[in-house]
């Protein structure tokens, strides 16, 4: 288990903040991210030299645990991103760029930056399927904003549709999805849940063909006023939905499509690591700051 944030000098002292990154990455000591070498590696001292500098005398390069991660080429004290990564991990529906750059005391842009930057630190990469033999896994869509070009309209022909996976009990993966397709959905059923688990969703008719394809598909008819039939029913999911309406509507209040898939990955991560699973906030910030290996994210490329 990390030692938490909370707990040490991270938060204020530079040095500290590096030792303690490093203790997270590299828990086992020091790896050049340059060639891979673990010996030969000294720390660099000097007046001029920044706070967490080595040379992997391999390669005969210097790095620093920034390298090679989403913090790299970043000007930003090690300490603030850790104070800005302990405010998104903490705020269950998150905190908006205005408030980090008020609270952190670095600009709006270098804010809104910082915060995409922590999102993608916080995105899953090569994920097991979920569920299985004996376990749950809810599937319900929600819809969301404005499409662009799209005139505003009563309905949701005009909104993104938001697909969430919940497994009770478990993890949370959202997708933004095309439209409520067969086509838009199986392949994202079939590529994230595991064939012998119990699929729950609601009686969209869309649902019909992909959940022969699982151990059991059960259905409640929402349209009927039947949210609960045995162990059939989709609240979990919707319990997620809610968490994330309020903090798009409430905290972030405007998200171009382009960037939607950024928020989802935030939201996941929070749920999939709450503590009603028994970690905290500072061993959320830990897990999170795990992510930011091997993770490049340059000013361009958030408005790509």
């Amino acid at each position: 288990m990390a030692h938490s944030v909370f707990n040490s000098k991270a938060l204020q002292d530079e040095a500290a903040a590096y030792r303690w990154v490093e203790a997270q990455i590299w828990p086992e000591g020091v790896v050049c991210p340059h060639c891979g070498g673990v010996d030969r590696i000294s720390p660099m001292k000097g007046k001029s030299t920044r706070i967490g500098t080595y040379k992997c005398y391999q390669c005969r390069k210097p790095f620093t645990v920034k390298v090679g991660t989403v913090f790299e080429a970043s000007h930003i004290p090690m300490r603030i991103w850790l104070q800005a990564m302990v405010l998104m991990c903490a705020s269950k529906k998150g905190i908006s760029s205005n408030q980090l750059h008020r609270s952190l005391g670095v600009s709006l842009k270098t804010a809104w930056f910082m915060s995409h930057r922590i999102r993608e630190a916080m995105r899953i990469v090569g994920m097991e399927p979920m569920g299985g033999a004996g376990k749950a896994v809810e599937a319900d869509e929600t819809y969301y904003g404005q499409v662009k070009g799209e005139p505003k309209r009563r309905g949701v022909g005009h909104k993104h549709v938001v697909l969430a996976l919940v497994e009770r009990g478990g993890s949370a993966r959202s997708f933004h999805v095309e439209g409520t397709r067969i086509a838009d959905l199986a392949p994202v059923l079939r590529e994230n849940i595991a064939k012998d688990s119990a699929l729950m969703t609601d009686e969209g008719t869309w649902y019909r063909e992909i959940g022969r394809e699982f151990a059991k598909h059960e259905t409640v008819k929402h349209r009927e006023d039947e949210y609960v039939r045995g162990d059939a029913h989709t609240n979990t999911a919707e319990g997620y939905f809610s968490i994330f309406k309020r903090g798009m509507q409430g905290v972030y209040q405007h998200c171009a499509e382009k960037h939607l898939h950024r928020y989802l990955a935030e939201f996941d991560f929070r749920y999939s690591n709450r503590v009603r699973l028994g970690v905290d906030d500072g061993e959320r910030t830990a897990r999170a700051i795990k992510g930011i290996i091997g993770k490049r994210l340059t000013y361009r490329t958030t408005h790509n």
